[in-house]
């Protein structure tokens, strides 16, 4: 998420000016990783499972850099951060939506049932952070972050359809992981933060 402050300190380092001069800005970067997405979800749809995984890796990479591309520029604003965020529930959304439609289209009951956990807890991990922090409480607790959820969804798609190694089809396998993590990690969340909530009420009592 883009956390920097639309104001950038005066004393910026030569690289960090070079920054600033060039003619990009992090909601850009953001737009490139939708972009990403959006190009690996109709990959999907075609079930080119390996080019769909290049397209997907590209543009979490997107999503990655524009963050850091706001803080070392000083280009951040407040809706920069607000729309880098929205566009990564998005993103996810449209790309694990692909993977159940393709199930759906073999008639893979339980995979797209699965698939469609997946998709659904994902945005849950992420809301119960939102909500926590908007609480005024950590948020963070849990194994199934953002970037892990990346990285096995990329290996799924990269090793999917048999395309890269015959025989080899980790996509199913990789939707499993990501239904279970997606619904552990929720489920981490909402027992981190009560357990924040308890504390705190006896700490009043005291």
């Amino acid at each position: 998420m883009t956390t920097s402050s639309p104001n950038p300190p005066a004393d910026r380092t030569r690289f960090q000016q070079w920054l600033v001069d060039l003619p990009l800005t992090p909601n850009a970067i953001s737009m490139t990783g939708l972009l990403g997405n959006v190009v690996a979800a109709v990959l999907i749809w075609q079930e080119h499972f390996l080019l769909a995984g290049v397209a997907f890796i590209l543009g979490s990479v997107m999503d990655t850099l524009d963050g850091r591309y706001s803080r070392m520029s000083g280009k951040g604003t407040t809706f920069g951060a607000f729309l880098d965020s929205t566009l990564d529930r998005i993103e996810e959304g449209i790309v694990l939506s692909a993977v159940v439609l393709v199930f759906a289209k073999h008639a893979d009951d339980v995979n797209a049932m699965l698939a469609s956990l997946a998709a659904v807890t994902s945005l849950l991990v992420s809301y119960t952070r939102a909500r926590a922090e908007g609480l005024g409480l950590d948020g963070k607790a849990g194994i199934g972050s953002r970037a892990v959820r990346v990285v096995i969804l990329s290996v799924g798609l990269v090793l999917g359809g048999e395309e890269l190694i015959d025989g080899v089809d980790l996509l199913p396998a990789s939707i499993w992981i990501l239904a279970a993590l997606g619904s552990f990690t929720t489920l981490q969340r909402m027992w981190h933060v009560r357990s924040q909530l308890v504390a705190a009420d006896r700490a009043s009592r005291d």
